[in-house]
C-alpha cells in the first residue's frame, strides 16, 4: 500500500511509468498495481522531478518601483535603488514579499531556490530576514543562501566582516562580486580570500563574475585558478559571466578548458542577461548571453537560473523556471530537438546538481518531489510552458490545478474539446 501513486505519466526519459510514493521518499517506479491512500492520473502528461532555481534575489523580490522603477534599466541604476531601498525596507517586509514569491514558485513546480542574499549593510536585515524565510518554507521548499557582497567584499570598511558574520548566522555558501571592486587587482584578491574562506569553512562558492560588457573583465581567470587550487570542483559557480560574450575568440579558446579543467559549474540568467546588458550599445547589439553551448561542449555544468523577479533590475517575471529555459534556448540557439531536451534538463537535474540536491530524481530511494505538466514531453513543456496540474514536494501534495482544455464549437463541425498538447 502506498501513500500516493502517480499513475501513467511520461517521464523526462519518454520512459510511462506509475510512481509509488510512501512517507517522503519514492519507493517504486514501474507498472504498479498495488493500492494508495490517493492516486493521481497523470496518463498522457509528462511527469518531471521538481524545477530548481540556482540564482535569484529573494531579497529584493516583488520591490518594482521601490522607491521608484528603474528609468535606465541598467544593471548599475537597479543596484543604486536597490542600495536606497535596503536601507529602509523592514525584516517583516522582505519576510512577506519572499513567502509570498514562494507561494508562487510551488505552483510553478520550483521547489529548490538558490538566493543571493545582500551582506553590505551593517543591519544585515536581509541576512535575517531570509534565514526567517528559509525556516518557514523549510517542510515545502528547499531554500539556499549566499552571502553576496553586492557593493563588493573590499569597497565597503565593513563588507567583508559581514560576509563572515552572514556565514556566522547560518549562511549556506560564500558569494562575491570581484568586478565591482575598484580595481582589477582587488578583484582577483577578494576571490583568493573568498576562495580561502569557502575552503576552510567546508562550504559551496557561488560567484557573481564579469556582470559587463567589458571583455576586459576576465576574473573568471582568477576563479577558475582558485577552483582548482582548493579542490573545490563542482562546489563551486560563476554567475552570469556575460563578458564572455565580448571576449574575442581566441581568449576564450584558452579560457573555457581552463573552466572545465577546475570543474566548477556556470549560471547564465538569460531573462535578465539580455535584458541588462548592452544598454550602451547602439547597433550591433550585445545580448550578453555566455557561451553556453560551448561550455557544455567542454563538459561545464551550466545551468539556467531565473535571477530577478519584479524588482529594481526586472520588470516582469513569473516563478517559472520553463520561462527562463524558453528565453534561453533562444538567445543561445540551442534549438535542435537534442539541445531543447537539455535546456529542460538545465532547469531541472543541472540545477540541482549545481545546488548540490541530494536524492533528487524520480529513481526509487529519492525525495518524493515532482511536478505533472500538462504537456507530452521535455520540448513540448518549454513549448507551451503548460499548467501545473499537480505539484508534489516530500510526499504531498502541496499544489493541483483543474484541467484547462478548450472547448470548440466551430460552424459546420461538430463539438470538440482540444487539450493543450495532442
Amino acid at each position: 500500500m502506498f501513500d500516493l501513486i502517480v499513475k501513467g505519466g511520461t517521464l523526462p526519459d519518454g520512459r510511462v511509468a506509475d510512481i509509488g510514493i510512501r512517507g517522503d521518499r519514492i519507493v517504486e517506479v514501474g507498472q504498479i498495481v498495488a493500492g494508495a491512500g490517493r492516486v493521481i492520473d497523470a496518463s498522457g502528461d509528462l511527469v518531471s522531478p521538481p524545477f530548481v532555481d540556482p540564482h535569484f534575489h529573494m531579497d529584493a523580490v516583488l520591490s518594482y518601483g521601490l522607491p521608484r522603477v528603474n528609468a535606465s534599466g541598467t544593471l548599475l541604476e537597479g543596484i543604486a535603488l536597490w542600495g536606497e531601498l535596503r536601507a529602509v525596507a523592514t525584516v517583516e517586509e522582505m519576510v512577506a514579499r519572499a513567502l509570498r514569491y514562494c507561494d508562487w514558485a510551488v505552483s510553478m513546480g520550483l521547489l529548490a531556490i538558490r538566493t543571493h542574499v545582500d551582506t553590505t549593510p551593517d543591519h544585515l536585515r536581509g541576512v535575517e530576514a531570509m534565514l526567517e524565510v528559509k525556516r518557514l518554507v523549510a517542510p515545502y521548499l528547499d531554500l539556499q543562501l549566499v552571502a553576496f557582497p553586492q557593493d563588493g567584499l573590499y569597497r565597503s570598511a565593513t563588507g567583508r566582516q559581514n560576509v563572515l558574520r552572514a556565514l556566522d548566522m547560518g549562511v549556506d555558501v560564500v558569494g562575491g562580486i570581484p568586478h565591482f571592486e575598484r580595481t582589477m587587482e582587488e578583484g582577483a584578491e577578494s576571490l583568493r580570500d573568498l576562495g580561502r574562506i569557502a575552503a576552510e569553512r567546508g562550504l559551496m562558492w557561488d560567484v557573481h563574475c564579469d556582470e559587463t560588457d567589458d571583455p576586459m573583465s576576465r576574473h573568471v581567470e582568477t576563479l577558475a585558478r582558485e577552483v582548482t587550487r582548493h579542490g573545490l570542483g563542482a562546489r563551486a559557480a560563476g554567475s552570469h559571466l556575460t563578458s564572455m560574450h565580448s571576449m574575442d575568440n581566441y581568449y576564450v579558446s584558452k579560457l573555457i578548458p581552463l573552466i572545465a579543467e577546475s570543474g566548477m559549474c556556470a549560471i547564465p540568467n538569460p531573462l535578465i542577461n539580455i535584458t541588462l546588458q548592452g544598454r550602451h550599445d547602439s547597433y550591433p547589439k550585445r545580448r550578453g548571453l555566455t557561451r553556453v553551448r560551448e561550455l557544455q561542449a567542454a563538459g561545464v555544468t551550466v545551468g539556467w537560473g531565473q535571477d530577478c523577479v519584479l524588482d529594481p533590475w526586472y520588470s516582469l517575471g513569473t516563478a517559472d523556471m520553463l520561462d527562463v529555459a524558453f528565453m534561453g534556448l533562444h538567445v543561445a540557439q540551442m534549438t535542435h530537438p537534442v539541445e531543447m531536451a537539455r535546456c529542460f534538463g538545465m532547469v531541472t537535474q543541472d540545477n540541482a546538481a549545481i545546488m548540490g540536491l541530494q536524492d533528487y530524481g524520480l529513481a526509487p530511494g529519492c525525495v518524493a518531489s515532482l511536478v505533472v505538466l500538462d504537456a507530452g514531453g521535455p520540448v513540448e513543456a518549454l513549448r507551451l510552458r503548460p499548467d501545473r496540474l499537480a505539484v508534489v514536494s516530500k510526499g504531498r501534495i502541496v499544489a493541483e490545478k483543474p484541467r484547462n482544455d478548450t472547448r470548440l464549437a466551430l460552424p459546420g463541425r461538430p463539438e470538440t474539446v482540444r487539450r493543450r498538447h495532442p
